[in-house]
């Protein structure tokens, strides 16, 4: 999954999901559905610390790797992954291991009015300057 913060990134997961047979899909969840957001939850409050962020994204790749090595038929990784360095590894890793890698990029992280929705929306209270700045590491696929 590629898109800024309050993009819909996990909302299309979500859709996805239940769009599979309901054991698969419990499965995926479990076991197969990786992201870095998830370190920071403390039950049902997310607490975000900039200083736990690169072990929680190490974390978060042995989780997906781990998801790779059961063999799930589905393993996603849920993270903004703007720039190509970000989800690299992830790529690398499942076609590694014999998987296809489908990029799916969520909304238009270069337009404007698409930034103002992000920053309304996410969950993270992540507001717009930061949003417009994430926006400017955006690279194709």
């Amino acid at each position: 999954m590629r898109g800024l913060p309050g993009s819909g990134k996990s909302h299309w997961v979500n859709e996805y999901l239940e769009s599979l047979e309901p054991e698969l899909a419990q499965r995926v969840r479990t076991q197969g559905y990786c992201s870095t957001d998830s370190f920071f939850y403390q039950g049902d409050n997310y607490v975000f610390n900039k200083q736990r962020l690169s072990e929680y994204h190490q974390r978060n790749l042995a989780a997906f790797i781990d998801g790779l090595a059961m063999g799930l038929p589905v393993v996603i990784c849920d993270n903004t992954n703007l720039a190509q360095w970000e989800y690299l590894c992830y790529q690398k890793a499942a076609q590694a291991m014999g998987y296809t890698v489908r990029l799916v990029l969520i909304g238009d992280p270069e337009n404007p009015e698409h930034q103002k929705l992000c920053a309304q929306r996410n969950k993270h209270n992540v507001g717009i300057e930061k949003i417009r700045a994430m926006a400017r590491q955006f690279s194709e696929f």
